[in-house]
């Protein structure tokens, strides 16, 4: 079969970073088994992202409304407001996920030590988008990330990239 003739030849998608993130969390709260798997709300206590064009502190009060799938994936639905170090508002928005292979779920389950795990283990990806009407910031509001996640003592943390 011929290749379509209206595909084009267009540039590889390239990032470059933009911050890391560190978000502490309070302790979870388990919704239960609803018809697309259980929700469990992780609140957001707070933290800081700090980058080459910004950094700051994430505000608390916002969070992960995630969906943890009958095959053992987590669905992220996150919401958080940043704070610039000049006062900025950014609200910050992202799916993603989360999967963690069968054989590494016991070891992930212990909320003391799962921080230990190495994150090459398992898969946490997340695809950041936000909204500002901070006119220093207002580039944010056109861009696209990926952020690669996960676990620290308390909370969780992001390595998030703008795709150029």
């Amino acid at each position: 079969m011929a290749a379509d003739p209206r595909i084009k030849d267009v540039a590889e998608i390239r990032t470059v970073p933009l911050f890391d993130m560190v978000v502490g969390l309070h302790p979870r709260l388990d919704l239960g088994d609803g018809p697309l798997g259980r929700r469990v709300v992780f609140g957001d206590a707070g933290g800081t992202f700090e980058g080459p064009r910004l950094r700051g502190e994430v505000l608390p009060g916002g969070g992960d409304w995630a969906l943890f799938r009958p095959d053992g994936a987590m669905a992220l639905d996150v919401r958080l407001t940043l704070r610039t170090h000049d006062g900025a508002l950014l609200y910050m928005t992202y799916g993603g996920r989360w999967v963690t292979p069968p054989e590494l779920r016991a070891e992930m389950a212990d909320p003391a030590t799962r921080h230990q795990v190495d994150p090459a283990r398992y898969y946490f990806r997340t695809n950041p988008l936000f909204e500002t009407g901070a006119r220093r910031y207002m580039w944010l509001n056109d861009i696209v990330c990926v952020g690669s996640g996960y676990l620290v003592e308390g909370g969780v943390a992001y390595r998030v990239s703008h795709v150029v």
